[in-house]
This record gives structure tokens, C-alpha cells and sequence, in this order.
């Protein structure tokens, strides 16, 4: 009897200890989507990104425009002429990659300007997320589309100090 009973109790226990947890599931791009202010922030973002695009596009058929004027004339072109012709094409060629990197690059002016218009939206809908959770009673919330993931733990579950003293680290 005490072999069945003590299996019993502590499935008991830790069911119950699991069912006290409160999760929530929230599909944050579902309410980013809705909100004017993102929408007008994806809109300029997206503005901004065809314009420069379009600029980058502009520079690149001017160095296919030389380099077909290259083409046309390098046998009348002496060594020389030929030689600081195709430099000044490399050298346009590299202006426009780095150009093209720092507006689309993974620091670039595109990133700057998405955390610029869009984080402070997020950071909105994050704190809502919070305040929600934390007035509802949810223990842990996770975003459904996996983008964010984990969006509010209850800091009762947080057990980093715990970990960190159990490796010796203060």
C-alpha cells in the first residue's frame, strides 16, 4: 500500500504544482499588425527602403554605362587611358557596394531607421503584454509566432542567482 501511495502523492503534488503556473499564449505580429502606428512605420520604412534601393540601382547602370563606354573605346584608348579607366570603374563599383552595405548592411541606415520608427511600438506592446500578465495572474507568456518567444516570466521562476551561486559565481 505505501508502495502505490507514495507515487500517488507526489504525482499529486507536482501535477498541482504545475497546474498553479498560469501561461498565456499572445501572437504579437497579430496586434502589431492592427496598430496604425506600426503600419505607418512599416509604410515609411518601406518608402525609404525603395528609394534607396532605386538610388542604388541608378549608380550600378551608371557604371554598366561606363563600362560600356569602356568597352566601345578601349582599343582607340592608349595603355595608360585604359588602365585609369577601369580604376575609376573598380573605384565607382566599390562606392556603391559600401554605399549599398551601409544602407542595407546589418548595422546599416535601414536597421537604424526600423529601431528608430519600430521599437518604441514594440516596447508598447511589450509593456501592455506585462501589465496584462501581471493583472491576470499569468505566470509566463509566450509569443505564438516564436519571433519574441518568451515575452513575461514571473520573476518567482527566474533561478539564475540560484544556478549562479550553485557554480560559485557572485
Amino acid at each position: 500500500m505505501k508502495k502505490i501511495l507514495l507515487p500517488v502523492l507526489m504525482f499529486l503534488f507536482f501535477a498541482t504544482s504545475i497546474n498553479a503556473q498560469r501561461i498565456a499564449i499572445v501572437d504579437v505580429e497579430s496586434i502589431l499588425s492592427v496598430l496604425p502606428q506600426y503600419q505607418k512605420a512599416q509604410d515609411d520604412i518601406d518608402k525609404i527602403s525603395a528609394q534607396w534601393r532605386q538610388d542604388i540601382s541608378q549608380e550600378y547602370d551608371k557604371i554598366k554605362s561606363m563600362y560600356n563606354k569602356y568597352q566601345a573605346e578601349q582599343v582607340l584608348m592608349s595603355e595608360e587611358v585604359r588602365v585609369e579607366y577601369e580604376d575609376e570603374i573598380m573605384e565607382k563599383e566599390k562606392e556603391v557596394r559600401e554605399l549599398q552595405k551601409r544602407r542595407f548592411g546589418p548595422e546599416g541606415d535601414l536597421f537604424r531607421r526600423r529601431q528608430e520608427l519600430v521599437t518604441p511600438i514594440q516596447d508598447e506592446v511589450f509593456n501592455a503584454i506585462e501589465n496584462y500578465a501581471s493583472s491576470k495572474g499569468y505566470d509566463i507568456v509566450f509569443d505564438k509566432a516564436g519571433a519574441a518567444g518568451l515575452l513575461f516570466a514571473n520573476e518567482d521562476f527566474d533561478k539564475t542567482e540560484e544556478v549562479k551561486r550553485e557554480l560559485g559565481i557572485r
